[in-house]
């Protein structure tokens, strides 16, 4: 069974009510109460390293539906001595393990007792189970394992296996990979269907998506249609949180394209002067202090000055990202290190004049490149590592100036090369919110895995040319409001084909 897309099933199936409940089960302090906060996006029980941290069995709510529809998630004591528990479930059939049971586990040997009745309330009540295990360990050393398959075998109820603990997220290769390692190790116990990855820290809601899809095959053909509008309505709220995600990185992008700030004119003297210090110092010692001729003075100001709001949008909106996610935290002190040496200069040139600037870029220079389709002169971290221009004509250059910003004040801005930028980190930071688990705590910044760099790249690609037409229409000055309604489709569906590569089956494209 497929799960359905809410922008496509718009008609929910038709049935009576369903009470469906998992249980989430597992060996003691393997994570069961971290993954649940995840799922349940709320903190519940407590969190610490340490056996029999959670004593009762505790049932919650994950999702109900306008139908009376309800999706419950009960989190249980850990299995201890899974051997002796295994013996005693065994058992309990017998007068000497009614007497074992009730009269001395429940009066020498608490931990025991409680695990006993959670698995009493796992077999009456659950229609699923969840088996969460660590999958940090190696599968063929877990001896505990084998036990508690007796103990899942004796609960008798369909079993998904969850591996936690797997660690940051990996390439879909190694990620299955390890998913069928442990497949391998389980696959002599008759009421384990299905293995997923499923990690309490680093999981995605579309991974939560698979984990519905993987319970819907698991239930009976009564309770399919119920279940069919619990797993719409948990979609739903999934996209719904993707699309203003979305929403929020278009603005954040907007913002950085329409923002500009101006420069004092000058004459030819002090354009030169600009032009020679911007070529005598590398990138990083052109961000500065404030030493130096007035118009190098002044752009460096203007340089400050955007990159200071840039940074300040940047956070604001990384806030925004986590609260939208329900996620608690503010983004991280981090200078926008790769950023801040990539402006475009814009500024008017007389083609009277262009003569004099020919002598200085017709020869071999330290990287100058005149970006015609911005109209300005761009400078910063990778565009001055060296080249020839020669090939660029003065008067070429000055119509470059002079394309976007005509005869106007000279202004400095952000170069396409830095939106393009800009917009690879935005959805590599969104990512990284969206896989960050609730029962990890409040939201804190850290390095996303190396492979969602290229992922990332490459959904940006399909949406080039969608983005260069957004970039394009900044010398007409339509406001960042505008501009984000522009960027809200392309970036939505790079990330979608982001998350698509990343976790292939359960993403629809557009």
């Amino acid at each position: 069974m497929t799960l359905p897309d809410p922008r496509t099933d718009l008609a929910a199936p038709a049935g009576p009510a369903v009470q469906i409940a998992l249980s989430l089960v597992s060996h003691t302090n393997a994570g069961k109460t971290t993954l649940a906060r995840t799922l349940l996006g709320r903190e519940i029980g407590e969190v610490r390293d340490a056996a029999h941290v959670t004593e009762v069995a505790e049932g919650h709510v994950l999702i109900e539906t306008p139908a009376g529809d309800r999706l419950a998630l009960w989190d249980t004591p850990g299995f201890g001595d899974s051997h002796r528990l295994a013996r005693r479930l065994e058992q309990s059939g017998n007068p000497v393990g009614w007497l074992l049971t009730e009269v001395w586990d429940r009066l020498r040997d608490r931990p025991m007792w409680s695990s006993q009745q959670a698995i009493r309330n796992v077999r009456e009540r659950a229609d699923l189970v969840l088996y969460l295990v660590n999958a940090a360990e190696d599968p063929r050393d877990a001896a505990y394992l084998d036990p508690e398959m007796r103990i899942l075998d004796w609960i008798g109820k369909p079993v998904i296996a969850l591996l936690n603990q797997a660690g940051a997220p990996r390439p879909p290769e190694q990620e299955a990979a390890e998913v069928a390692r442990w497949r391998t190790r389980l696959g002599g116990a008759r009421v384990v269907k299905e293995v997923l990855l499923l990690d309490a820290f680093a999981r995605c809601w579309v991974q939560e998506l698979t984990l519905l899809d993987a319970v819907a095959r698991l239930l009976p053909s009564d309770r399919q249609a119920g279940f069919t509008r619990l797993a719409a309505a948990w979609r739903a709220r999934g996209e719904a949180t993707f699309d203003a995600s979305m929403r929020e990185l278009a603005r954040r992008l907007a913002r950085a394209a329409a923002d500009a700030e101006p420069l004092p004119a000058g004459g030819l003297r002090d354009a030169l002067r600009g032009l020679g210090s911007a070529f005598s110092r590398s990138p990083r010692e052109s961000g500065g202090d404030d030493a130096g001729e007035p118009a190098d003075t002044a752009r460096r100001a203007a340089m400050r000055a955007l990159a200071g709001r840039l940074d300040a949008e940047v956070r604001g909106s990384t806030d925004r990202l986590i609260a939208l996610h329900g996620l608690h935290g503010r983004a991280t002190q981090q200078v926008l290190e790769r950023l801040a040496e990539h402006y475009s200069v814009s500024a008017p040139v007389d083609e009277g004049r262009a003569a004099i600037l020919g002598g200085l870029v017709a020869g071999s220079l330290a990287g100058l490149k005149a970006d015609l389709a911005t109209g300005g002169l761009t400078m910063g971290g990778g565009l001055l590592a060296g080249g020839l221009i020669g090939a660029l004509g003065a008067a070429g250059l000055a119509r470059g100036y002079n394309l976007v910003r005509g005869a106007g004040p000279p202004e400095v801005r952000w170069s396409d090369e830095v939106l393009d930028g800009l917009a690879e980190a935005a959805l590599l930071g969104y990512l990284a919110v969206a896989h960050y688990g609730r029962g990890r705590g409040d939201w804190a910044a850290s390095e996303h895995p190396p492979h969602w760099e290229a992922v990332v790249r490459d959904a940006l690609a399909t949406q080039r040319d969608a983005l260069r037409a957004v970039w394009a229409l900044r010398p007409q000055r339509p406001g960042a409001d505008a501009l984000g309604e522009a960027l809200h489709p392309p970036i939505a569906a790079a990330a979608r084909r982001a998350l698509a590569t990343l976790y292939p089956g359960n993403v629809p494209l557009p």
